[in-house]
C-alpha cells in the first residue's frame, strides 16, 4: 500500500538523475524539485500502485532526466511499508526508462504540553556542604 504522506523522491534515467519531494493524498500526487513541478493521480491495489504524472518546468536551469520539459509519465511500482520503488516511461520520449524510489517522511514528534507549571527554583533549599576548617 502507498500511504498518504510526503515522500523524498529519487529518480534516474540513462540521461541523468534527480531528487525531489512528492505528496500523496487521497489518490492525488503533487510535488516538485528545483526546476520542475509534478501533478497527477495514482491508484493503489495492495502493495502495487500505478500513477499518471504530468510535469511542467517552473524555473530555468539544467536539463531534465528525460531531456524534455513538459511530459506525461506512466509509473508502475510497489510499496512495502515506507519505501516505494517504481519504473516509468514518458510518451513524449519513447524508449527512455525512468527508475525511482520514494521514501515516506516521518512525522516529527512534538514534546507533550506540561500538565503543571515547573517548580520554583529556591537556592536556599539546596543541601548545605559541611564547613571545612582551614
Amino acid at each position: 500500500m502507498l500511504p498518504d504522506g510526503t515522500y523524498a523522491a529519487w529518480f534516474k534515467t540513462p540521461l541523468g538523475q534527480g531528487t525531489g519531494i512528492a505528496h500523496v493524498q487521497d489518490g492525488k500526487i503533487g510535488g516538485g524539485d528545483s526546476i520542475m513541478s509534478y501533478s497527477g493521480s495514482c491508484e493503489v491495489d495492495g502493495d502495487r500502485f500505478t500513477a499518471i504524472i504530468t510535469t511542467k518546468r517552473h524555473t530555468e536551469g539544467h536539463a531534465t532526466v528525460f531531456g524534455a520539459d513538459e511530459l506525461t509519465m506512466k509509473l508502475e511500482g510497489t510499496c512495502d511499508g515506507k519505501i516505494a520503488r517504481y519504473v516509468g516511461t514518458a510518451e513524449q520520449v519513447p524508449g527512455v526508462l525512468l527508475e525511482g524510489t520514494l521514501i515516506l517522511s516521518e512525522q516529527s514528534v512534538t514534546a507533550p504540553e506540561p500538565t503543571a507549571p515547573p517548580p520554583t527554583f529556591n537556592p536556599h533549599r539546596l543541601p548545605k556542604l559541611p564547613k571545612r576548617s582551614r
